[in-house]
Parts: structure tokens; sequence; C-alpha cells
């Protein structure tokens, strides 16, 4: 887990038992870690061409998709981390953008102020992962 929240731990041995009685299941797992593939694949391919404000505007988005609101309990050194630069250039990013009024960052806490302003800021990696994680959505209601 990238911050603090809820998360459950399923034996290795019975999931696989699970999965040789439940093919549904087997088809989500397997669903699944084809997006989770094809999610580093582009967090790659982003880290390698788009700008560090982009790649931060991507990241916080997210990271907003997958906890419960608009505050998360994010450090400028994890930050760092994840986006592959120093603390330095994590600390200019996110006080330009408190600046624009997309984000107030306080010590290891960023609460998203303006989701439109961070998507328009974003790279197009933001919208690939999350029609992927949108798409997986379908195929488990569908399983």
């Amino acid at each position: 887990m990238q911050t603090s929240g809820r998360a459950a731990a399923v034996d290795r041995k019975k999931l696989l038992e699970a999965t040789l009685l439940y093919p549904s299941l087997r088809a989500v797992l397997i669903q699944h870690d084809k997006v989770l593939f094809a999610e580093a694949q582009q967090s790659a391919a982003c880290n390698a061409v788009h700008a560090v404000e982009a790649r931060m505007c991507r990241w916080l988005l997210r990271m907003r998709d997958l906890s419960d609101g608009d505050e998360i309990p994010l450090t400028q050194e994890f930050l760092s981390h994840m986006l592959g630069v120093r603390r330095s250039t994590v600390s200019a990013v996110a006080s330009a953008l408190q600046k624009a009024g997309y984000i107030s960052y306080s010590r290891g806490n960023v609460r998203i102020l303006n989701i439109e302003g961070l998507h328009a800021d974003c790279c197009e990696c933001y919208d690939a992962v999350k029609a992927n994680y949108t798409a997986l959505a379908q195929f488990r209601s569908n399983a």
C-alpha cells in the first residue's frame, strides 16, 4: 500500500484453490493482472517522456481515485520516490500547484482543490490508466 487505508490479505494457497473452483474469479484476476502490467508500462513510459509537473498531476489524480476523498497523506519524500525526482523538485512543483489553486499542501498531507485543473495539466497517461481500470470494473460486473 502506498497510503494509509484498509487492505486485506489472502492466503496464496487458498486463493489458488478458489481460482480452480471458480473460473470467473480466475478470469477477473487475470484481467486485473493485465491492467496492473499495463499501468506499470504506462508509468515507465510516462516517467521517460513527460515533464515532472504533468506526472505529479497524474499521480495526484490517480491517488485521489484510489482514496476515500480529496485528502491524501503524502510526503514530499514519498512523491519524490514515486516520480523519480529529487525532493526539492517535488517541493517546487507542489508549490506551483498550490499557487495555481489545484492543491493545498501541508507537511505530509495533500488536499485536492481543483480536479479539473489537475486534469488539464496532467499528461494523457492518466486517462489511459483510468480507461483500463474502468474496463476492468465492467469486466468484473459481467463476470
